[in-house]
């Protein structure tokens, strides 16, 4: 028996499946184009940043040094002194209390880790590469991570972020495990892994002076510009690309179905934008600790 072979109807199947190659190489190119229109956004905007005026390397304050007084004065001599020496004292205490205020804390609220904080005006040595992994380390095993990730775990199960993990205790130790080991991976990321191939410094230093506003940009543009150990300011490797090898390397342990694209994306820019709170929570908490709470905690 023979078979004819209807010419148009394989002409119509080979069309499909050109099409369909081609809608899947459209797709890929636009994804791949995206990405470097963003990542060209990112670097453009650090370089818009670098030459902002925050001043972000204050010079270290020194106590001044109180004369010695090895020899006793005569009585002329302290009375004709006493006045400027009273005066000179009380401006000295004055400026000494400005600057011994509104200090950074170990902890804010007693709970939340606030090991990465610098007081303003504050100069400190290069971390080396074991005090950048014992940094994240600390960050990512401190009790109040386990909070966290259990705050994060209840809201993505409520919201059935991930409908594969299931509701019930069982779902929520899905859940739990998930936040636990994302918060892990981005710290070590972008607070030691990436700045010690940048050679960046993973601290926040505090401004610590001028309005709101300006604070609070000083603290949101942390996250584009960042110093590097000798104490020069560069783009922010270790939080932008730190941050997307780690919602990246979070699909090797997610369901096959949510890892793509979008969903990496979310990942990486919500966690860009958790830091960013954080930046201005870290800004601010110095003042509201001595203002609010004074100095308790």
């Amino acid at each position: 028996m023979l078979v004819h072979t209807n010419p148009s109807v394989v002409t119509i199947l080979n069309g499909s499946i050109s099409w369909s190659g081609s809608l899947r190489t459209i797709s890929c190119l636009a994804r791949n184009t995206s990405a470097a229109i963003a990542l060209g956004f990112l670097f453009w905007a650090g370089t818009a940043y670098a030459q902002s005026p925050y001043d972000d390397l204050p010079e270290p304050i020194f106590a001044p040094i109180s004369p010695s007084l090895s020899l006793r004065p005569s009585s002329q001599d302290f009375d004709s002194n006493e006045p400027s020496s009273s005066v000179t004292t009380s401006l000295d205490a004055n400026s000494l209390g400005n600057v011994n205020e509104d200090k950074q804390s170990k902890r804010i609220l007693w709970i939340f880790p606030n090991y990465r904080a610098v007081s303003a005006d504050t100069q400190l040595p290069p971390l080396s590469l074991k005090d950048k992994f014992w940094l994240a380390t600390e960050d990512s095993f401190d009790y109040s991570s386990f909070v966290s990730a259990g705050l994060f775990a209840g809201i993505s199960q409520a919201n059935k972020s991930y409908p594969e993990f299931g509701q019930g205790a069982k779902g929520y130790g899905r859940y739990y495990w998930h936040a636990m080991t994302d918060q892990a991976v981005g710290n070590y990321m972008t607070e030691a892994i990436l700045p010690v191939v940048t050679h960046e410094d993973p601290r926040y230093y505090t401004l610590g002076h001028g309005g709101f506003f300006k604070r609070t940009g000083y603290a949101v543009s942390r996250l584009l510009i960042t110093r590097t150990d000798v104490g020069g300011r560069t783009f922010n490797f270790s939080e932008i690309v730190g941050n997307g090898f780690g919602a990246g390397i979070s699909d090797a342990y997610y369901p096959s179905r949510e890892r793509t694209w979008t969903k990496t994306y979310q990942k990486w820019t919500t966690q860009i934008a958790l830091d960013g709170v954080f930046n201005i929570a870290k800004e601010f908490w110095p003042d509201i600790n001595h203002s609010i709470f004074h100095g308790k905690y």
